[in-house]
């Protein structure tokens, strides 16, 4: 009688693959010496070998410690999850690779490890390799996914903002009819929530109702993250309201998430209120809080609310992180408060926060455009001395702050320097350098530097072509500005309100009004809408060469449009005075009166100043001391308004 006894694997000996012989080595080993036809045994033999294998054995993600390991936090990947990872390379012999891996060793991947190494740090960003992995591993033998793996899918699609695939999977998984689970349900709406799926995400919400499954505020938290995201605000007030009467109150996250999502929809006056409302109920604010508010601030010119809640963080001791300074600094700055910006800027160096380029550059830019250019020079040499490199909106604020104080020459030296030490040399170079010389009466070196532009390839904007223009135009060649307007539409930069105010101006004071008004009208038509500064230019130049009728009947034709100017007939008034024409500038107000309009209080303030500074100082006195333009003269039971022309009849 023979005996036959087999010795069956170990599963221990499974758990190390770096112990594993492959498939093909272990059938060898097994297979009995070819000796003969018929083997021949001992009487001592004990051990029979067959090709009998045993069938592949499950691994999971986590090595069987639970004898050794008190914590599941210190639990450590097993040897398998490594070999798994390196064979995921996204090559066309993946598949095979995996196929081929999986049977040398006799294992399977089970549904939890499949889950894992879909959340591994090597699979995220890479949703080809973690679907055709996901595919790959629904092929195995007996095996079918886990809501966990359609969830750590759908998590992987979505940071790759992968929408299509990811409703793709999402509908199989629905098909599946799987029983949600709190944390499945948390990573689903989060997932959802980002990608703005609100449908979906609501879907995963019921479900979770459904089953009956009480949400957690991490639930409430990226529902309420997930709406906010797809701004639906008035949905994460609701939901906000459910978290505040029910069990589970918000917390600093749910304030943060509405203060933000108020922000993106421009409601910054709702989102201080709910700032407000977490101090109530005793939630205190944290760093990314104020850096909300701080940013919405910021965007929309409310640089004092910038202030104060840069000055409440201080107060609570609450870490401010550079870009609070930045925006701070940057907010007074534009602001013109140069010295209560440097006064955060030296704080945020005594609390060893260093400064960048952008916010050395707002200071510069700031005393520059105060007047005080050896100021901003100081600042610019302490920066270099701190060894922060200059870019060229540095080098740009400088030279535009030289050429504004008149200092053209250093900012030439400038210039020629960033052209030298390669710097790149932008049209704000140019258009500072252009404007301030032209400005000084050099216009050969301004309309020098306006062609080199060209050469040097640098594009002429509206900016640079209107300062030129406006050189031309101040000394007198306005042939040369119309010439220069010209070219400007050519080559395809279009004109500005600016470009048409200052042509206009132009040749008004040069005496050609119909071109003027031709001007005018070309602009109007060009849909371009005038501005206070361009009807002041075309109604001084009308009323100087005595159309103030004209000038009137222009100003009636832009009320239609929205256009009116609120100190038009002060500047028309004022323009008459100043040039002595008192009696025009009397007819010009008492008709306001008589087109059924209301002169405000301070006409007569306008006339009295412009008679004084005419030298026409006895009109003035009698003006001040008269009832003109303040009252009625009464005749009987009559009321008769005093006219500005009795000033001067009488």
């Amino acid at each position: 009688m023979r005996r036959t006894l087999l010795r069956p694997f170990s599963a221990a000996l499974l758990q190390s693959p770096q112990r594993l012989l492959p498939l093909t080595s272990l059938n060898n080993v097994f297979s009995p010496p070819n000796i003969g036809l018929r083997p021949s045994f001992t009487s001592n033999s004990r051990w029979v070998f067959t090709n009998y294998l045993p069938p592949p054995e499950w691994i999971e993600p986590f090595s069987d410690v639970s004898g050794l390991v008190s914590s599941p936090e210190t639990f450590k990947p097993s040897p398998w999850v490594s070999q798994i990872l390196n064979l995921l390379d996204g090559s066309p012999n993946m598949e095979a690779n995996l196929d081929s891996f999986c049977h040398n060793f006799l294992v399977k991947l089970s549904p939890n490890f499949v889950s894992f190494v879909l959340r591994s740090n090597d699979i995220r960003g890479k949703p080809d390799i973690a679907l055709k992995f996901f595919t790959w591993a629904s092929k195995q033998k007996k095996y079918s996914h886990k809501l966990e793996c359609y969830v750590s899918l759908i998590d992987c699609l979505s940071l790759s903002n992968d929408l299509d695939r990811v409703k793709l999977v999402f509908s199989e998984f629905k098909q599946k009819g799987y029983l949600m689970t709190g944390p499945g349900a948390n990573s689903l709406i989060k997932s959802f929530g980002g990608l703005g799926m609100i449908e979906e995400l609501l879907w995963v919400w019921r479900k979770l109702k459904e089953n009956g499954i009480e949400p957690s505020l991490y639930t409430y938290n990226f529902l309420v993250n997930g709406l906010v995201s797809s701004m639906l605000i008035e949905s994460a007030e609701r939901v906000f309201e459910v978290m505040e009467n029910g069990k589970i109150g918000p917390d600093i996250v749910t304030y943060n998430t509405m203060i933000k999502g108020y922000c993106k929809v421009g409601k910054t006056q709702k989102a201080m209120e709910m700032f407000r409302i977490m101090e109530v109920r005793n939630v205190e604010p944290d760093k990314i809080t104020y850096m909300t508010l701080i940013q919405a601030c910021y965007s929309e010119g409310d640089f004092d609310s910038c202030l104060s809640l840069y000055h409440e963080m201080e107060e609570k001791g609450i870490e401010i992180p550079p870009h609070a300074y930045s925006l701070v600094i940057g907010g007074l700055c534009k602001d013109g408060k140069c010295v209560e910006g440097y006064a955060v800027f030296q704080n945020m160096i005594r609390n060893g926060c260093e400064a960048n380029v952008a916010i050395y550059t707002a200071l510069i830019d700031s005393y520059a455009k105060c007047g005080s250019v050896e100021e901003a020079i100081n600042i610019f040499e302490r920066m270099k001395n701190k060894g922060i490199k200059p870019d060229e909106v540095t080098y740009g604020v400088i030279v535009s702050g030289l050429c504004k104080s008149g200092r053209l020459d250093e900012a030439m030296e400038y210039f020629e320097f960033c052209r030298g030490n390669g710097v790149t040399v932008n049209a704000m170079f140019y258009s500072s350098l252009i404007d301030g010389l032209g400005k000084a009466g050099r216009l050969d070196e301004a309309e020098k530097l306006f062609e080199e532009m060209d050469l040097k390839g640098c594009p002429r904007d509206s900016y640079c072509y209107n300062v030129l223009i406006d050189a031309l135009a101040k000394f007198k060649k306005i042939d040369e500005a119309l010439a220069l307007f010209e070219r400007m539409e050519d080559e395809g930069c279009d004109p500005t309100v600016y470009t048409y105010t200052i042509l206009i101006d132009g040749l008004f004071k040069g005496h050609r009004n119909e071109e003027a008004l031709k001007l005018w009208d070309t602009m109007i038509d060009k849909g371009i809408t005038p501005t206070a500064a361009s009807f002041r230019a075309l109604s001084m130049g009308l009323c100087l060469s005595g159309k103030v009728a004209r000038a009137c009947k222009i100003l009636d034709e832009l009320a239609p449009m929205g256009i009116i100017p609120e100190t038009a007939f002060e500047d028309m008034i004022n323009a008459l005075c100043k040039a002595g024409r008192v009696k025009e500038a009397c007819k010009l107000a008492d008709g306001i009166v008589d087109r059924g309009r209301e002169i405000p209080g301070r006409i007569r303030t306008v006339f009295i100043n412009a008679l004084r500074k005419a030298g026409n100082a006895e009109l003035a006195t009698k003006l001040m001391h008269s009832k003109i333009g303040i009252g009625y003269d009464r005749m009987g039971s009559i009321k008769r308004r005093v006219k500005f022309r009795n000033l001067v009849e009488c």
